[in-house]
């Protein structure tokens, strides 16, 4: 069973799900055909997820950087998205 470690100390059970909507998401603002959109996420997903499962605790940041790694690769549109949203989150914060 995988911890997840928050941003602020709290732990969480590890949820595959919540890597996939995180990676959907940040598709549907990227520019990119809806088909690719599904690609990305299964691909990038069926790489990151066993990946994590392997392990006993992880921090946020380091499933979001294996993710942005595995986008650079796959698809720098969506990882561009995706930081751009988090730019703007840390904005308001």
């Amino acid at each position: 069973m995988v911890e997840v470690i928050k941003k602020d100390g709290t732990k969480e059970q590890f949820d595959p799900e919540k890597i996939k909507k995180s990676i959907a998401g940040a598709a549907q603002q990227a520019d990119i055909p809806e088909e690719r959109k599904e690609e990305v996420v299964y691909q990038i997903a069926g790489i990151v997820i066993p990946l994590l499962e392997g392990k006993e605790e992880i921090d946020t940041i380091d499933i979001k950087q294996a993710i942005l790694g595995e986008l650079d690769k796959v698809e720098p549109a969506v990882a561009s998205a995706w930081r751009k949203y988090e730019e703007g989150k840390s904005k308001i914060g």
